[in-house]
């Protein structure tokens, strides 16, 4: 749209500029000229909108008014070419109220506030006057909304006060109905109570005495199911007692049986392989002779009188103890720390008793023969998590033993006539086990056995 020029343009800034409003828009008044301008702002292109206004171009006409109300009306006072692009709309959307505007003689039926913005946006002569006119049209109008508005709220609270003075006056007149009915009821209350606080003093006077005599039962029964109690486990006591005494007999009767068995069976069985041994060793002749075996001679695989002299060896030769484990049911019992701490004293005592009962197991595979190896107990800083080696016994003695006793122990505990090494070189050891019966060997001598294997 082009700019007013000429004299019209002149004529409208000089008839702008001869009127001004010496105050600012009445409120109602502003708000129907931010609505012009939102509706009549979708209609104008980017470039024909003030800068300050670009922003919202895509708002809806609510939004718009409400965001940018204050920034249109700004721009429609200090921006003339934007307020003459607003004007042409408002002439085309009302070109009836712009012509009355312009004429002079706004129509009397329209509405003081959409006459007084129409003339703001469109400023016809006199505008300044319309717009005064209708802002004091509309204060007075509501003022006259308000003043009515006030009128029907006091006939509304002078009724509803008429009201509420009916009800307190029917309401203190039930009150003081039901205040007298309630005294009333408070009275005979009042005499139940009494009578009821009369039957509960009674009741409770019988129940200090039921109470007295059921805690006089109590404590009798109490005593009477303490001595039952103790009486029973008294009862149960001797009871356990004897089981276990019963238990005790019994199992040491099976134990004798089985033990006096056991040692029975293993000395006949040493008896008859020892018997055999001898004859083998002794050439003995059988117990029926024959003609031929009446003639001195030597025979091969037999041993002369000779022979069987020259096998004596000496203590130190470890051939010794390879002759003694040949013995039938030999069985071969180790002090473990005294071999260990006599061959190998440096190394830890888990590495000790490794390598012994390594050289052991090879020994119980070469010869056959039962070995049981004994470890003194006390030197345990922690329990042991050891799998003995096949064919070798492992033992340790029990807190408060040493090994020496679990030896000795052992040694008592074979049947008399079995061939029982014990190899140690503990004197005291040595002794004890010679008085019962076993054949004692010192540390060095199983040490060179086991270093020549």
């Amino acid at each position: 749209m082009a700019e007013p020029t000429g004299e019209d343009g002149e004529a409208e800034e000089a008839s702008e500029g001869a009127e001004v409003l010496d105050g600012p828009l009445p409120e109602g008044v502003r708000r129907r000229v931010i609505a012009i301008v939102a509706d009549a702002f979708g209609s104008l292109t980017v470039a024909e909108l003030p800068p300050q206004l670009r922003q919202y171009v895509r708002f809806t006409p609510n939004r718009r008014a409400k965001f940018a109300g204050s920034a249109m009306a700004a721009a429609l006072e200090t921006h003339p070419p934007f307020r003459t692009r607003i004007a042409e709309r408002l002439r085309e959307a009302q070109p009836e109220l712009a012509s009355a505007l312009a004429a002079g003689t706004p129509p009397r039926a329209a509405d003081p506030l959409d006459v007084a913005a129409a003339a703001y946006v469109l400023r016809p002569a006199g505008w300044v006057e319309l717009v005064a006119v209708a802002g004091e049209e509309a204060r007075q109008a509501e003022a006259g909304r308000a003043g009515a508005e006030a009128q029907r709220e006091l006939r509304k609270l002078r009724a509803e006060l008429s009201e509420a003075r009916a009800a307190a006056r029917d309401e203190a007149e039930r009150a003081r109905t039901e205040l007298e009915s309630g005294r009333k009821e408070a009275d005979a209350l009042q005499r139940k109570l009494r009578s009821a606080v009369s039957d509960i003093r009674r009741g409770q006077a019988a129940l200090r005495k039921v109470e007295a005599e059921l805690e006089s039962l109590r404590a009798a029964s109490a005593a009477e199911k303490a001595a039952a109690e103790s009486e029973a486990r008294r009862l149960k006591s001797r009871l356990a007692e004897a089981e276990s005494a019963l238990e005790v007999s019994r199992r040491a009767a099976r134990e004798g049986r089985s033990v006096a068995d056991m040692r029975l069976r293993l000395l006949l069985d040493t008896m008859l392989e020892t018997a055999q041994g001898l004859r083998r060793e002794l050439a003995l002749p059988p117990a029926s002779t024959r003609p031929a075996d009446t003639v001195e001679a030597v025979e091969p695989g037999r041993l002369t009188p000779k022979d069987v002299a020259n096998r004596a060896l000496a203590e130190t030769d470890p051939a010794l103890l390879d002759q003694l484990l040949a013995l039938p049911r030999a069985h071969l019992v180790v002090d473990g720390y005294n071999v260990t701490k006599t061959g190998y004293p440096t190394m830890p005592l888990e590495k000790q008793r490794l390598r012994l009962l390594g050289g052991l197991a090879g020994l119980a595979a070469q010869t056959g023969a039962e070995m049981t190896c004994v470890f003194d107990g006390a030197e345990l800083a922690a329990p042991v998590l050891l799998a003995p080696p096949r064919g070798v016994r492992v033992l340790f003695s029990k807190p408060g033993q040493t090994a020496d006793e679990l030896i000795r122990r052992l040694v008592r505990a074979e049947p008399p006539g079995r061939p029982v090494v014990v190899v140690s070189t503990d004197r005291e050891v040595a002794d004890g086990v010679a008085r019962a019966g076993a054949r004692p060997v010192a540390s060095s001598l199983l040490l060179k056995r086991l270093a020549r294997s």
